[in-house]
């Protein structure tokens, strides 16, 4: 087989949204990419939809599937040989959204799972392949790293973890002139967003009659506006070509935040705590402290 003198990358969770915006990018700008999907079908699509000259691969990639990252591994490792991996895009992951007194455990450890054990698990995986190139990692955050939510608390606790761990991987591989790089969006407009809507339908549906009452018509209302927030976004391909730069860049930042009102809303998280707690009260429409507390001694 000839030898493939393009570049090579591996991209997570690119069924739709981000992840297959940023797998089209890359492939567009010459990367030989194989693209992490989680059904055949999806990765028959994305190939579909990829630029008539580029390489792109399908491969099956679950990101709490040892199997079958190993199995991506080998794959990726037969193709390039000693050449090695010149970027990892660490982009799959989910959103869950219910109240912390509410969430069954289950679903909480399925969060950390996908979006925090699975980063790290690609990153293991892949890290032999990245030094042979001395190539770069990019992690998939949020703006939700530096502004917690109400009723975002699982995803956020993710995104704060992602943060860390990039800022320690990236500690930790300079020494093999690996960077790693934190991506940050904020509104982008994705199908994610639909299904944030459902989720929270069904997630109403499993409250415990209590928690419904105390909780079901905020929550309710706080998804209401976030998700007429995100409708308005900024498109995915926004996320991809800062990555693209990212990538082509010969002193890459750190971080960086992108999309809708990302700069904003990172200058909102440096406002003092009461006052930001005051903001987020009024921007998602939060009872006052105190509002529904049951007098205790009436009379």
């Amino acid at each position: 087989m000839t030898e493939c003198t393009r570049r090579h990358a591996v991209v997570t969770g690119c069924a739709s949204g981000i992840g297959r915006a940023i797998a089209l990018r890359l492939a567009a700008d010459g990367f030989h990419v194989f693209a992490g999907v989680r059904r055949p079908a999806d990765g028959t699509d994305l190939a579909d939809d990829a630029p008539g000259t580029s390489m792109l691969t399908p491969v099956i990639l679950d990101v709490t599937d040892s199997g079958q990252i190993s199995s991506a591994v080998q794959t990726v490792r037969g193709h390039v040989a000693r050449r090695g991996l010149d970027a990892l895009v660490d982009n799959a992951g989910i959103g869950i959204s219910w109240p912390m007194e509410l969430i069954p455990l289950a679903e909480l450890r399925r969060q950390l799972e996908v979006n925090v054990v699975g980063q790290v698990a690609v990153a293991q995986g892949f890290l032999p392949l990245i030094r042979e190139a001395a190539g770069r990692i990019i992690m998939l955050g949020s703006i939700g790293d530096r502004l917690t939510i109400p009723f975002g608390g699982p995803l956020n606790a993710s995104k704060y973890a992602v943060r860390a761990l990039t800022d320690a991987l990236r500690l930790e591989l300079a020494p093999w002139d690996i960077r790693v790089i934190l991506i940050e969006p904020a509104s982008i407009r994705t199908p994610a967003v639909d299904k944030l809507a459902a989720d929270a339908d069904r997630a109403v549906a499993a409250f415990p009659p209590p928690g419904r009452d105390l909780y079901a018509a905020t929550y309710l209302g706080v998804v209401r506006r976030a998700v007429a927030h995100e409708r308005n976004g900024s498109d995915p391909s926004i996320v991809a070509a800062t990555i693209a730069g990212a990538l082509s860049a010969r002193r890459p930042r750190r971080r960086y935040l992108v999309g809708q009102d990302a700069h904003v809303l990172a200058m909102l998280s440096l406002l003092p705590g009461p006052l930001l707690d005051a903001v987020r009260r009024r921007i998602f429409g939060l009872p006052r402290p105190g509002a529904r507390v049951v007098d205790r001694n009436p009379g």
